[in-house]
């Protein structure tokens, strides 16, 4: 499956506000749509934007199309922990070693970014998405 060879054979997920980790092709079983955010705990724009993300994400009315993936440009594990801990979706693991490489995969220079994918075949929908969820408010416009 392309998101394993992309994200890993894992991702973390919350669980009965536990984070556990689960295969990410069972994570992202039955998704139309993938949106890999890249954000950092330390970036404000980010910090700005991820409340904005996560009730549009929360205002989805079918939640069983879309999963978003956080890819995390934090340095330190506990700067990762705290802002993963805000956020209502799945992450690839702070210790995961090809967070990097996602990045470049998909051309992001700067933070926040959301990309969309198809999720049966990983191929890019919406390549910037951030700036039609901030302007209307909705996940809906971006697939």
């Amino acid at each position: 499956m392309w998101a394993e060879d992309v994200l890993g054979p894992s991702l973390l997920v919350k669980v009965d506000d536990n984070v556990v980790s689960k295969p990410t092709a069972e994570v992202l079983s039955g998704k139309k749509f993938v949106l890999f955010y890249f954000s950092a705990h330390w970036c404000m724009p980010c910090r700005k934007f991820t409340p904005l993300l996560s009730v549009t994400y929360e205002d989805l009315e079918d939640k069983n199309e879309v999963e978003v993936v956080f890819v995390s440009a934090d340095e330190d594990k506990g700067g990762f922990d705290e802002y993963f801990g805000e956020m209502p979706w799945a992450a690839v693991p702070f210790v995961f070693d090809k967070r990097e490489d996602i990045g470049e995969k998909y051309g992001v220079s700067g933070i926040p970014r959301c990309v969309v994918l198809n999720a049966q075949d990983g191929t890019v929908v919406n390549g910037d998405a951030r700036a039609k969820i901030v302007a209307e408010k909705t996940l809906g416009g971006i697939f």
